[in-house]
């Protein structure tokens, strides 16, 4: 077994036998950029990777086209792989297409969500609320964002946890990007808010919470901010102790 396959991040769910080594090099890769790890416009270098994770550079490549086709990594002819940098433009296409996309997805949630999936949900803004009082940045991101990919499960249509999915994590660029502060952009209140309306099965008020929490998400965002490129062995530091 390879040190990838042993290594799991403290705050990963457990690893999954059947997940094949693409699987867990994407998950390491995507998580990274949803918490902001792995800012827009950082250089993939597959050697890089596979020195981390112990794997083929084929393997890398199949992680890497994987993001690829949910927009979250640029490949470029002959110059290898980028964490995708949207302009303002592409950004604003982006919140768009999100914001109709959110909007349908709790509109399906209020009327297919088990009793389980708002429980699941429930426990995972408990953690966010931990990790904001923690100050643990990274780890409050990424639950933000679980739980708008959560809401997507919860909506029963696969097409849209797909796309949600890319959403969501292109998003998570924008705000490295453009955020004018590096306050926590999500409410936990506000997301408290949305499950109450989604058990309540009350469809109509989800869908103005969500237009008002996605607004307050927008309303932070300047789009002029750059951020710096990271180093790939600080940013899965985590994986390399793993190995050790």
């Amino acid at each position: 077994m390879t040190g990838l396959l042993k290594a799991t991040t403290k705050k990963s769910k457990p690893t999954n036998p059947k997940m094949t080594q693409d699987d867990i090099v994407y998950g390491h890769i995507f998580d990274a950029i949803l918490e902001q790890r792995l800012p827009p416009g950082t250089k993939l270098s597959e050697e890089a990777l596979g020195e981390i994770f112990g794997v083929s550079r084929t393997i890398i490549r199949r992680a890497l086209l994987r993001l690829s086709v949910e927009q979250v990594v640029s490949t470029r002819p002959n110059r290898g792989s980028i964490v995708a940098s949207p302009s303002v433009s592409e950004a604003l296409q982006i919140l768009k297409a999100r914001n109709v996309m959110e909007l349908a997805i709790v509109e399906l949630a209020a009327e297919n969500a088990t009793s389980e999936q708002i429980a699941k949900c429930r426990a995972m803004v408990a953690e966010e609320h931990e990790a904001i009082a923690l100050n643990d940045t990274g780890r409050s991101i990424r639950l933000s964002g679980e739980f708008h990919i959560e809401l997507a499960a919860m909506a029963d249509n696969l097409p849209l946890m797909s796309f949600q999915r890319s959403l969501v994590s292109q998003c998570s660029l924008i705000i490295a990007l453009y955020e004018s502060t590096k306050q926590h952009n999500c409410s936990y209140d506000e997301h408290t808010q949305l499950l109450d309306a989604i058990e309540a099965r009350d469809k109509v008020k989800a869908m103005a919470l969500m237009k008002t929490h996605l607004d307050h998400i927008k309303s932070k965002l300047n789009l002029h901010d750059e951020t710096n490129a990271q180093d790939l062995h600080a940013v899965f530091s985590n994986v390399l102790k793993k190995k050790a």
